[in-house]
């Protein structure tokens, strides 16, 4: 027979489920808006029953070169980068304790688009091998940024310092975008516009090859990061108390952060230097549905593909037939956004 204190424990849990679960259909609902918004926009009209009539296989062949040549690989790498992105994010602030860490702000997306940059410039990126071998490039350069950062954050008997990882990946952003500079007095004019694409966070890689690029490690990262779930929240409560559980923290520490900089430098390798993402995404999950990494995660997934998919359409669509590299419209949000956290953290 249950108290009335567990009755009224499970009657909250129970509340506590379901408005979870409401939340992550809210954001299912919309990020299905957003694709479907974002079909039916660009600089080429389509409307909504020539996109549905294509999408069927009635479309002219103007429609159909519209619709899946351009605009369905670009919605899908949105999609895919800012889950991406915004995972990466949440496990690098729940590995180091730091709300403001973001593979951006830390250099890592920088190191990773350093290593793409001295490919495409070398290269290029225009064939079916290079691009897949962009994503391991990229990992290559935001792994040796990430083990830098790591080596220089790290105090022996204290871990990592949040000031120390937030000021050396700033530094180290800083450097890598200074070398950046000095490759591009050297370019010719397609691979100026190729770096300076890049930096601006343009999705630059938007047909269907990068997309299948993309898709496969996102397919094993992702699955990966939702079964350490439970590591997470446990590494949550600090190291000396994950110890006492028996966990291993040093190697699961190692695991996910190396997952982390996979997901930032694979997302990279197509989308150009998005900032911003990997801090907005986690931090808005967290407000909405706590800090239990089990429905954390997947709701920080599809907060981060809203974000971009919307940032991509927005900038698609509000200077035609121009149009705002997503980065920048996601840095108008983020930047500010930043700038309010880091001033309650000092609070």
């Amino acid at each position: 027979m249950m108290t009335s204190q567990q009755l009224k424990t499970e009657a909250y849990k129970r509340k506590i489920a379901i408005r979870n679960i409401l939340i992550m259909t809210t954001f299912a609902a919309l990020l299905l808006l957003s694709f479907i918004i974002s079909m039916n926009t660009g600089y080429a009209k389509l409307s909504p029953l020539d996109t549905l009539r294509t999408l069927f296989g009635g479309g002219t062949h103007k429609e159909t070169l519209i619709l899946f040549d351009f605009r369905l690989p670009r919605i899908i790498i949105s999609i895919l980068v800012g889950a991406g992105l915004s995972l990466s994010g949440c496990i690098i602030q729940g590995v180091a304790k730091n709300p403001l860490a973001d593979p951006g702000l830390l250099g890592i997306n920088a190191g990773a688009g350093l290593a793409v940059v001295l490919f495409v410039i070398f290269f290029g990126a225009k064939t079916f091998l290079s691009v897949f071998t962009l994503p391991f490039l990229a990992l290559i350069g935001a792994g040796v940024t990430a083990l830098l950062i790591y080596l220089l954050s790290y105090k022996k008997g204290e871990g990592i310092a949040p000031i120390r990882l937030i000021l050396t990946g700033v530094a180290i952003q800083a450097g890598i975008f200074a070398a950046m500079t000095v490759l591009v007095i050297k370019l010719d004019e397609d691979q100026f516009d190729f770096v300076a694409t890049w930096q601006a966070g343009s999705i630059w890689g938007s047909n269907w090859n990068f997309v299948l690029s993309l898709l496969p490690w996102l397919l094993v990262l992702i699955p990966y990061v939702l079964s350490k779930s439970r590591v997470l929240d446990v590494l949550s409560l600090g190291e000396d108390l994950a110890i006492g559980l028996g966990m291993p923290v040093a190697k699961e520490q190692r695991r996910l952060l190396t997952v982390a900089v996979a997901l930032a430098a694979t997302c990279v390798s197509v989308s150009g230097g998005i900032g911003f993402v990997g801090l907005i995404g986690p931090h808005l999950a967290r407000r909405l549905v706590g800090p239990r990494h089990r429905i954390l995660l997947p709701t920080c997934a599809m907060a981060g593909a809203l974000l971009v998919s919307m940032a991509d359409t927005i900038g698609r669509v509000i200077v035609q037939p121009s149009e705002i590299p997503t980065g920048i419209v996601v840095a108008i949000v983020g930047a500010p956004y930043f700038l309010y956290l880091l001033g309650k953290s000092e609070k």
